[in-house]
């Protein structure tokens, strides 16, 4: 992780996560940092390479995001993606101007097939552009290396200062040549060897947490999710006994997840962990009365378990340091760390509220994506049907309650859920590539029920797939396992008389409803 990493420059594009996850995939470590990082401080970090990504701006309108020309010249590979390649050409003393005609979605490209970038790649593939500007007049050095029928510069480089640039994007699925493209960059020209591996992360982490921690006592907040779980499991491993685990019962959790929690980690379960239960359920619901903002409810709830977890450790005796299992989506999709917006607040994102207690805050899964969440599990020994278990958010059911959360949304939530489950299982669907589970929509509706007439809320079911929670496809369930959920859910949830079907992928939408 020292030795190797390609440093991420976010110029707002929707994609930096995607090419953050491709340079993982080629076991190399990648990181997002603002635009504005000054270049002393990435010299600091010697990476191995830098990569610039996409943005909505022109790079020649007032205020548009930039960078330093002296970026260009730190002397390790430089690979511009779409505004990136063109801050690229700007920067150096190209041209940027409107293009003729905006390219939107596939296209056909042609390529130079002695670019050290496409060496790997037939001459004529697809790609995916999304661009209104594009490149009239190349840098000096430079050299266009591909094309398309609207675009002559769709791609160039300067191999000799090892600078290259694509007005596509190569870390989305709809270019299909994209993956080879970026590990030709990733490991080629910048020279990675590939160290990333679950072990040595564990193992490197693992003595951090040591250095970190010391002799001092870490309160983990386990709500009994994988992301908790393997926090879990990567502390007790580093720290041992000065660690102690604390479930909060906050009365959002899925049908009976208090007590399988306890089972399995509290005193005589699987793990044995030092474990203490909290019930803050009427504090919960108490806090939350009367609000329907989802970024309000997830703030509030994030506040509450904070002074909860405070609370509980005054009684404990002293506690040093807060640990929680915030993942690199939950920073990604915060705005934290770099300029993209802030597509959702999450409750472990953003610090210690003020006047805390604690030291610092403890997050060793904070740059890991869920798919390495799991592969670590995995390598700390987890069972593998804990790894694989469905994912639950952390403010739990407050963000798949649309509007006000009560106790009998609650109710209807957890008994509509509880039945698409069983329904998955009976009909033998996979759950472990994705996210599955029920909703309540603030939707209320006419029905008829026993000649009577109701006035009740729809449920919606959210089944989809993806390996890494940033971007994700709606499952296609089959229409008898839908129908069968329909027929139950209405006839034995009370105060629900609709179920609706979310087809949705992410994006446009996020995973859960709020």
């Amino acid at each position: 992780m020292e030795q190797e990493t390609i440093l991420i420059l976010d110029f707002g594009g929707q994609y930096k996560q995607l090419i953050a996850r491709r340079v993982r995939e080629c076991q190399v470590y990648s990181e997002i940092l603002p635009h504005t990082t000054p270049v002393a401080e990435l010299r600091a970090r010697a990476p191995k390479g830098i990569i610039l990504t996409g943005g909505p701006s022109s790079v020649y309108a007032p205020g548009a995001p930039t960078c330093s020309a002296e970026l260009f010249d730190l002397g390790v590979p430089v690979l511009g993606i779409c505004y990136g390649a063109q801050l690229m050409a700007y920067r150096l003393g190209g041209r940027v101007q409107p293009a003729d005609t905006s390219e939107y979605g596939r296209t056909d490209l042609s390529l130079a097939a002695d670019s050290p970038l496409f060496s790997d790649v037939p001459p004529s593939t697809t790609c995916w552009m999304s661009h209104t500007d594009r490149i009239t007049a190349l840098p000096l050095g430079f050299r266009a290396t591909a094309h398309t029928p609207n675009c002559p510069v769709a791609a160039m480089e300067d191999s000799s200062r090892r600078l290259y640039a694509v007005q596509f994007h190569p870390e989305v699925v709809h270019t299909p040549e994209g993956e080879a493209m970026l590990r030709r960059f990733v490991r080629d020209i910048c020279g990675c060897q590939g160290a990333w591996q679950m072990a040595s992360f564990a193992q490197t982490e693992i003595k951090a947490l040591r250095d970190k921690v010391g002799q001092k006592r870490v309160l983990l907040a386990l709500s009994g999710g994988v992301d908790s779980s393997v926090t879990a499991a990567l502390l007790s491993r580093a720290i041992g006994k000065q660690l102690t685990c604390v479930f909060v019962d906050h009365g959002l959790l899925r049908k009976n997840e208090s007590e399988q929690v306890k089972a399995i980690f509290g005193p005589g379960g699987d793990f044995n962990l030092d474990f203490v239960g909290v019930d803050a359920r009427e504090r919960f619901f108490g806090a939350l009365k009367g609000v329907v903002d989802p970024e309000q409810k997830r703030k509030i709830i994030g506040e509450q378990f904070i002074r909860t977890f405070e609370e509980t450790a005054n009684r404990l005796g002293e506690m040093h340091f807060f640990a929680q299992g915030t993942i690199y989506p939950d920073v990604v999709e915060s705005g934290a760390g770099s300029d993209g917006a802030v597509i959702k607040s999450h409750h472990n994102v953003g610090g210690l509220p003020k006047g805390i207690r604690f030291e610092g805050i403890v997050e060793p899964l904070r740059m890991l994506f869920k798919d390495e969440v799991r592969l670590l599990g995995l390598e700390l020994g987890l069972p593998r049907a804990l790894v694989y278990r469905q994912p639950f958010p952390g403010p739990g059911l407050g963000v798949r309650i649309a509007g006000e959360v009560t106790p009998e949304k609650v109710r209807m939530v957890q008994e509509a859920d509880a039945i698409f489950q069983e329904e998955l299982s009976r009909f033998g669907v996979d759950t472990g590539a994705g996210q599955f589970f029920a909703a309540l929509t603030n939707l209320r509706s006419v029905g008829v029920m026993g000649d009577h007439r109701t006035y009740d809320y729809a449920v919606a079911l959210r089944a989809v797939l993806t390996s890494d929670y940033m971007t994700a496809t709606a499952a296609r369930l089959p229409y008898d396992l839908l129908e069968a959920c329909m027929t139950r859910i209405v006839n034995t949830v009370p105060g629900v008389n609709r179920v609706l079907y979310d087809l949705t992928s992410k994006p446009p939408a996020t995973i859960e409803l709020e």
